[in-house]
């Protein structure tokens, strides 16, 4: 199957730049070279052994290491372990470095590895190079249906490229299994179960290129986290808090058409092959308190196994992702402190693994947050690897200064970078009782303050200038009391008045009628004399200015009603007395009687408004 044009044509640049290039160094030969290709994850991972020859007169320090631009871009790690003998031995690790030789083609990234000793004239250098790449499986199709098997494309060359003479080389592909669509055949070329065999080839020219293409399936979770904020707080009362907040999407070919849960769930291994569904955490040992949810909550599909080495954690996110899904979740667990914080020549170093528990997954932007207790000082990080770094501030409860926080990021992370990295500070012990101490004095405080409470006099003083109103008030009201109970008193008289005038209109009783006309007359002025000193009394009182005026017009009103109430009385009995008719009594008292009715609404309406204050 051809390889996608885009791809193609790249690779057709690299082998013009590769043959027009001069910059193979004759000093080192290769006399053999394996290569191991791994793709049984979508995180390609390749091991050459090199077994290097100084066939020059000089001694070599270095050896180069030769990638094409396009496979360089997706390098996310390299690592080079190396022995010298004729037999292999214990190796060491040989640092490496990006170089760019003189005369070197532009089409070709360069690493050099730097021996520890020079290899002389005549000696043998084991040299073993891990690389891991990323997104180096490319989906084709791009897009797929529910129940289609994810096919990838691989694209290499059957010849190591190197700047030195290969004397042997082999290339050795495994494949995730399944079937294997097409494959780029040469001679020495054979598929045996889910291993590709290219080679062996001899003689190789320097920056030998044969582009070899491989299509396979694989149907193996491509996890890609897009984001990955992994925050480490720091307790010195005895736990490291891990809180992971992913952003996980499916890499690989995107899903064409709808989706069908019906068909999912009766038939997940075939009509959602490509999908997933579950990831495996690793946790260290003694991981405690584990929770997994997102935005909406817990989740509680999840299934966790611990033993003395590892503590597992399997989650199954609330839907499976096919190609382009996506979804957010929070890991939270608990570690021993004394298992990851080590105090060293005044020191403290908290030395925990930098990336991600997960399985196999890619994760594009890694941030990690170290949250240091507060107080801390003389913040140094010791990692296997560049990082960019920087200080942050962050305040959680009772913090003052607030803790100060070291943040590393890197790209393409991958498991091989899931390795210990140390983080160095000062802290003092004395700064553990800071927190408990403001406790301490915050409760101190406050029964310090409700004992205060209770045992201090609120009330106002009684010399103060608002007491002494209150009291003048308090008088008013009381004094304001009688005066309505003297002027119920007065209705009850008026009550008596009209009772007299029903009675002589039934009996013609005069006599009686006067008499009761005489002891109302007696009631008023018996009552007229308690009033009096009482109007004297919130007349008097500063406080009464509101409703003094009120006062007066009730007492006048009153007045005038009961003269009113007294000269009708006198009417009718006169009238009776000179047995006029009804007709002529009521024409008589008509005018008495309308105004005898405003005076009493007034008056009403007044007692209304005393009774209200």
């Amino acid at each position: 199957m051809a390889p996608p044009p885009r791809l193609a044509a790249l690779l057709l640049l690299v082998i013009v730049g590769v043959l027009s290039s001069s910059a193979a160094r004759a000093d080192l030969v290769i006399s053999r070279a394996d290569r191991k290709v791994d793709l049984t994850s979508h995180i390609v991972r390749i091991l050459t052994s090199l077994k290097v020859e100084n066939v020059g007169s000089e001694p070599v320090s270095n050896v180069l290491l030769a990638f094409p631009n396009i496979q360089a871009k997706n390098l996310a790690a390299i690592r080079a372990f190396g022995t010298e003998g004729k037999v292999k031995g214990l190796s060491t690790i040989v640092p490496i470095e990006v170089v760019q030789p003189s005369g070197a083609p532009p089409e070709l990234t360069f690493f050099s590895a730097s021996l520890h000793k020079a290899l002389e004239k005549g000696r043998i250098l084991h040299l073993d190079v891990l690389t891991v790449f990323t997104h180096s499986l490319q989906p084709f199709p791009e897009e797929i249906g529910q129940a289609d098997s994810q096919l990838v494309v691989f694209q290499d060359s059957s010849h190591y490229l190197s700047p030195y003479p290969v004397k042997v080389q082999t290339l050795s592909i495994r494949l995730p299994g399944g079937r294997v669509e097409s494959y780029t055949k040469h001679a020495n070329t054979k598929l045996v179960d889910s291993e590709l065999k290219y080679g062996p080839f001899e003689d190789l020219a320097p920056f030998s290129y044969n582009p070899i293409i491989v299509h396979f399936e694989n149907n193996n979770p491509f996890a890609v986290a897009k984001e990955l904020i992994r925050e480490i707080e720091i307790s010195h009362w005895g736990n490291v808090q891990i809180t992971e907040h992913y952003n996980i999407v499916h890499g690989g070919a995107r899903l064409k058409g709808e989706f069908s849960r019906l068909d999912y769930q009766s038939r997940p291994y075939v009509r959602g092959v490509s999908s997933f569904k579950h990831l495996v955490a690793k946790l260290p040992p003694r991981a405690h308190s584990i929770y997994f949810r997102d935005e909406i909550g817990n989740i509680s599909t999840s299934h966790l196994w611990s033993d003395a080495k590892k503590t597992q954690l399997e989650i199954e996110p609330r839907f499976p992702l096919f190609g382009g899904w996506q979804t957010t979740f929070t890991i939270g667990y608990g570690l021993p402190l004394q298992d990851f914080v080590f105090s060293s020549e005044g020191k403290r170093f908290l030395n925990i693994t930098f990336g991600s528990p997960m399985e196999e997954i890619l994760i594009e932007k890694l941030i990690v947050k170290v949250v240091l207790p507060e107080g801390s000082k003389d913040i140094d990080v010791s990692a296997p690897f560049p990082t960019n770094q920087r200080e942050e501030v962050k305040y959680s409860h009772l913090d003052i200064a607030g803790r100060p926080v070291l943040v590393l990021e890197k790209p393409d992370v991958i498991p091989e970078h899931n390795l210990y990295f140390q983080v160095y500070y000062k802290f003092n012990n004395i700064s553990l009782l800071i927190e408990p101490m403001m406790l301490i004095i915050g409760f101190f405080l406050l029964f310090v303050a409700c004992i205060a409470y209770m045992h201090t006099d609120m009330s106002i003083s009684k010399s103060s200038p608002s007491y002494l109103a209150k009291l003048q008030w308090d008088e008013v009201q009381a004094t304001v009391q009688q005066i309505q109970g003297i002027f119920d008193q007065c209705v009850a008289v008026h009550d008596k008045l009209e009772t007299s005038l029903h009675d002589l209109s039934r009996t013609g009783d005069t006599k009686s009628c006067k008499a009761a006309r005489k002891a109302a007359d007696a009631q008023f002025k018996e009552l007229a004399k308690e009033l009096k000193p009482l109007l004297m009394s919130v007349q008097s009182s500063p406080q009464s200015y509101q409703i003094w005026p009120k006062l007066e017009d009730l007492v006048a009103k009153e007045r005038e009603m009961q003269d009113k109430l007294m000269a009708r009385h006198s009417t009718v009995v006169d009238s009776f007395e000179k047995k006029l008719r009804g007709q002529d009594i009521e024409n008589r008292i008509a005018s008495q009687q309308q105004k005898i009715a405003a005076l009493r609404q007034e008056v009403e309406s007044l007692l209304e408004y005393l009774s209200e204050i």
